[in-house]
């Protein structure tokens, strides 16, 4: 298999630290993903990923899966243990609810591209955009932190073993600390990344600062 990537991208962490977890090598591609001319936006990358993101994953018979969240699901059912799910059904929902809020409603906002329009179409300054970024991961964070009041059941975001809901959350906690968002807002927040910082699987796949 072929992961397209960007070390920098937290959608790409959560595939790398998936792959960490289950023991699965792959090789890489590194896509450049930030600027008006980036490698991700243009036609040779589009050829391969129409969508022009990352990460992608290139399946041994050749057909290619977009999106992380389908591409860890994609390695959890060909590698199945350890699992990246719960086995109580309703927990396996509420970990999906966690990565999809991350997915969906906040990394949906932040991402290059969306950056990138807010400075040419709209004169956003740097120091705007990240105040874009700090407030659209604070509306998300107060969200999920509530949905982890409420049904925490273990050490991490759900249970006491790892999930996509802490494999989403990792990243994108990462990424909120280089905005200068204060994690202690929301104590079950910090305290899942404190004990997720331990686990090399993440430690050592956390998105890399933008260079």
């Amino acid at each position: 298999m072929k992961l397209f990537l960007n070390e920098a991208s937290s959608a790409a962490s959560r595939v790398r630290i998936a792959l960490a977890i289950k023991r699965l090598e792959v090789e890489t591609q590194s896509i450049g993903i930030f600027g008006p001319e980036a490698e991700s936006r243009q036609e040779a990358y589009r050829k391969i990923n129409p969508q022009g993101l990352v990460p992608a994953l290139l399946t041994d018979d050749g057909r290619l899966i977009s999106q992380s969240l389908a591409i860890i699901e994609y390695i959890d059912e060909l590698r199945p243990e350890p699992p990246l799910l719960p086995t109580n059904l309703v927990e396996r929902a509420l970990a999906r609810s966690v990565a999809l809020a991350i997915a969906s409603e906040i990394h949906a906002l932040l991402p290059p591209r969306v950056a990138l329009q807010l400075q040419t179409a709209f004169g956003a300054t740097a120091e705007s955009t990240a105040d874009w970024g700090r407030h659209w991961v604070s509306e998300g964070f107060n969200a999920i932190e509530s949905l982890l009041a409420s049904n925490r059941r273990g050490a991490f975001a759900i249970t006491n073993e790892p999930s996509v809901a802490d494999i989403f959350l990792f990243p994108q906690s990462v990424g909120a600390r280089r905005l200068g968002v204060d994690l202690s807002r929301w104590p079950h927040i910090a305290d899942v990344v404190t004990r997720l910082e331990t686990l090399p699987a993440f430690a050592e796949n956390a998105p890399a600062a933008r260079k």
